[in-house]
């Protein structure tokens, strides 16, 4: 990106955190692509713009899943678990996040 752009308290608030899991791990080594939740009303316009104004990379695409919450029981108490979404952000050619370091 030649221009660089502040990021705003709204582009922290569409990505909530990483999804470090095996099958994310496997997605980032084979396509070069993170994986995010994200606010469950973000559109992929705005995901695309908060991921190159918080890291400062330029993306490709973005995928969305809406995971839905599932019924579960603990000890004797019925719940629910939360819905939320979940964004594969495939990054350009040479750009890299480096997701060890806080943001």
């Amino acid at each position: 990106m030649s221009e660089t752009v502040k990021a705003t308290f709204r582009d922290y608030d569409i990505i909530r955190h990483p999804l470090m899991t095996e099958k994310s791990t496997m997605i980032l080594e084979k396509a070069n692509a993170y994986v995010f939740v994200v606010d469950k009303f973000a559109t992929k316009p705005e995901i695309k713009n908060a991921v190159e104004r918080v890291f400062g990379v330029k993306v490709f695409s973005v995928n969305t899943i809406l995971n839905k919450g599932k019924n579960k029981v603990f000890r004797g108490r019925r719940g629910r678990r939360s819905d939320f979404k979940k964004a594969i952000v495939r990054l350009a050619e040479g750009n890299k996040i480096d997701l060890g370091v806080g943001v």
